[in-house]
């Protein structure tokens, strides 16, 4: 199926609900201002575009808008994992006392427009229009980073993010260029078809995707590209630092799977993918996967904040997902997909406490959580136990089955991919230092005379009790959820 604009507009009805939600939100922001309202506005749209994504399910796949995006599985997949994430954040926002400190009409218009250039970030099958969808996810989160008033962490912040990612997108659109002028199109199966064809400058080639992968990097955090993570997450909202962790990862891994997969190798009957011959790429994403969870471990070790410390943790939770990309085959793809719904489920659920405790105390320095389960918090104590716990990969917590299928993809490719499994082996191993320490200043550090009670409001558990049945649920149950992301790895290859 290869369809102009206006046949495209029968499959693009997600995108439509969510583009008339965010202009209903700047409408009654300007009539009612009314944030309660406002955000249920938001509530319903994405639920709304959820439930035409979901319908989209049993659409022919095939291209859409002249072949600048791509209607599949694949894509279909990670606009529900951005909504949810949308849902959740929103879910969050509406019990936080920093949201509550801004123009929220502001906030859920550009939190729903991050949303969708995510939607154009999956669907994206032309350099062109990843770069633009890249961009407008970029933007908003550059905004939505430095929204907090008079709180120079939360400007600081931004400015980073700001720079970091103008270094990023300049050194990516770079080397699309370079693709561009070897192949003569930024269409993802004419660049395929040029490059198996005709005889390139290996080294050159090669160097175009470094210059590419900086772009895709910065958004899903691998080292070097990790640089703006930690002030970032430490001074966002904690709501939007909740939804950056996991939709921006999930979208970064979807745009750079769409391009270096179906866009640049092919595929094999077996399952494998071939990738460009001469260009040993996964011997790059080894190593990168390498350094990024090691790092990420390490600097985890001595944080003080506990906001600063999960985006450490998230830094070596990209490079545990780099490990399917490295192995080339639909095993290490379909393993990547089960763990982003599962680490959406346990990121979202500790920061969700990590607000809750902020909300009360102020603070989100780990000494705060001094004691916790005997201050009146023993409820988010153990479910914050709970997803760490499941970060770390510990049986029977769906962390743990992620991480399973995970290493097995790589332990099935043999050679120097044992040596990968091993070192993420032992960076699990340094994971649960940091995580179980965070659980004994809850449980076993016993409060000074001086902290005060913890009472938390009780429609803030309407959130968290689900996500930590759901972090159990999928530790016990999984095979639904296995189901659901092998399928969803049905690209659409002509």
């Amino acid at each position: 199926m290869d369809l102009k604009n206006v046949a495209s507009l029968s499959f693009f009805y997600p995108e439509f609900i969510l583009s008339a939600t965010i202009l209903l939100l700047i409408v009654v922001d300007l009539v009612a201002r009314s944030p309660r309202g406002i955000a249920m506005i938001a509530l319903i749209g994405c639920f709304g575009a959820l439930i035409a994504t979901l319908d989209l399910y049993s659409a022919q796949p095939g291209w859409l808008f002249h072949r600048m995006m791509i209607l599949d599985n694949f894509s279909l997949f990670f606009k529900v994992v951005a909504l949810a994430a949308t849902i959740l954040c929103i879910w969050m926002s509406l019990s936080s006392n920093e949201i509550k400190q801004v123009h929220e009409g502001e906030y859920y218009t550009l939190l729903l427009t991050c949303t969708l250039g995510m939607f154009f970030m999956a669907s994206s099958s032309n350099l062109l229009m990843a770069y633009l969808s890249l961009e407008l996810v970029s933007l908003t989160s550059y905004v939505l980073t430095g929204f907090l008033p008079h709180n120079r962490r939360s400007s600081e912040a931004a400015l980073k993010y700001l720079i970091y990612g103008g270094v990023a997108s300049g050194t990516m659109i770079y080397g699309m260029s370079w693709i561009f002028g070897m192949t003569g199109s930024l269409d993802y199966a004419a660049i395929q078809a040029a490059l198996s064809q005709s005889p390139f400058n290996k080294a050159s080639l090669f160097m175009a995707f470094i210059f590419i992968l900086a772009g895709f990097g910065y958004k899903i955090v691998f080292v070097p590209f990790h640089m703006w993570s930690p002030d970032v997450y430490q001074g966002a909202p904690t709501p939007f630092t909740a939804f950056l962790s996991v939709a921006s990862n999930a979208a970064g891994i979807a745009i750079m799977i769409r391009f270096f997969f179906p866009g640049v190798s092919r595929a094999l009957p077996s399952g494998d993918w071939a990738f460009l011959s001469g260009v040993e790429w996964p011997q790059v994403l080894l190593f990168l996967s390498m350094i990024t969870m090691t790092l990420g471990n390490l600097c985890a070790l001595n944080q003080r904040n506990l906001k600063r410390m999960l985006a450490y943790s998230g830094i070596a939770h990209a490079g545990y997902m780099m490990m399917g990309l490295a192995v080339l085959n639909n095993d290490g793809l379909s393993a990547i997909l089960f763990y982003l719904v599962v680490y959406l489920i346990m990121n979202v659920g500790a920061f969700l406490v990590v607000a809750m405790i902020a909300n009360v105390t102020g603070n989100e320095d780990i000494e705060t959580y001094r004691g916790l389960a005997w201050r009146g918090a023993i409820v988010p104590a153990v479910c914050l136990a709970v997803f760490l716990f499941s970060l770390t990969g510990l049986p029977p917590f769906a962390g743990f089955v992620g991480k399973f299928f995970l290493f097995s993809a790589v332990l099935k490719q043999g050679g120097a991919f044992g040596a990968l499994a091993l070192v993420a082996a032992i960076n699990s191993v340094i994971s649960l230092y940091y995580y179980a320490k965070i659980v004994k200043t809850m449980f076993l550090d016993m409060p000074n005379p001086e902290d005060k009670t913890v009472s938390i409001a009780v429609n803030n558990f309407t959130l968290l009790i689900p996500l930590t049945v759901l972090t159990i649920f999928f530790g016990v149950y999984f095979s639904p959820l296995v189901r659901y992301t092998s399928q969803s790895l049905r690209f659409f290859v002509k």
